[in-house]
């Protein structure tokens, strides 16, 4: 396994290994969830034979908004038909259906970008019947960092724009500085670079801080092999 570039960036075939071990990975450890696939896409005819030919996907994931975790956990037990009987804590992500309020499903997808040659997150976000949602609704489910960021740079830290496979509006935020970060991530642990397992590691590293982003948290488990 190679060792990942000192400037924080992949090469495309780096990406599909990295995929790869990050599809291994979830799967041991979050046996009892959706899991991530990879989707094979039709070679670009623009494209270099070595070019990565797919994307990570993982989809109908339900996001609730903080108001209706209030909502949900302030419910009386005896509304059983409504809401759960037990006030436990409960992750901002969730891959269960939830019972309580109209709930809203998230596709995510990571694709790889051969212009700043890092994984770039896409999203998009619809209610149950296919309605998509708009921005103003998608800021409701964000975490508070998140929405503190988007009322900095609205529109620079999460852009729309035709999802590069799909041919459709989505959302996407934007790696500018991605390289940068990752570089200094991986270059704390200089014994991490040096054993050859950066590349593995590489997507659980970056999507355990996008991931953030939009609320989706890595379980410990995952982010134990650190």
């Amino acid at each position: 396994m190679d060792v990942l570039s000192c400037d924080g960036t992949l090469s495309s075939g780096d990406f599909r290994l990295a995929a790869c071990a990050f599809m291994e990975k979830w799967k041991s450890v979050m046996s009892a969830s959706p899991p991530w696939s990879w989707v094979p896409c039709p070679k670009q005819p623009w494209g270099a034979s070595h070019d990565v030919e797919g994307y990570l996907s993982l989809e109908n994931i339900i996001l609730r908004s903080i108001e209706e975790e209030h909502d949900e956990l302030s419910c009386p037990q005896k509304e059983e038909t409504s809401c759960s009987e037990k006030a436990e804590p409960i992750d901002i992500a969730t891959l269960v259906q939830s019972n309580c309020s109209k709930v809203r499903y998230y596709d995510l997808h990571i694709i790889y970008s051969a212009s700043y040659r890092v994984p770039v997150l896409f999203f998009r976000a619809y209610y149950s019947d296919g309605e998509p949602l708009g921005f103003n609704e998608i800021e409701k489910d964000l975490p508070a960092h998140s929405v503190k960021a988007l009322l900095d740079s609205k529109w620079t830290f999460i852009t729309q724009e035709e999802h590069p496979y799909l041919n459709r509006p989505w959302f996407k935020l934007h790696p500018c500085g991605t390289s940068e970060w990752m570089k200094l991530l991986f270059h704390v642990d200089v014994a991490l670079a040096k054993n050859g397992v950066a590349i593995e590691l590489y997507l659980l590293s970056w999507l355990s801080v996008v991931g953030q982003v939009v609320g989706l948290r890595i379980p410990l488990e995952m982010l134990n092999q650190l």
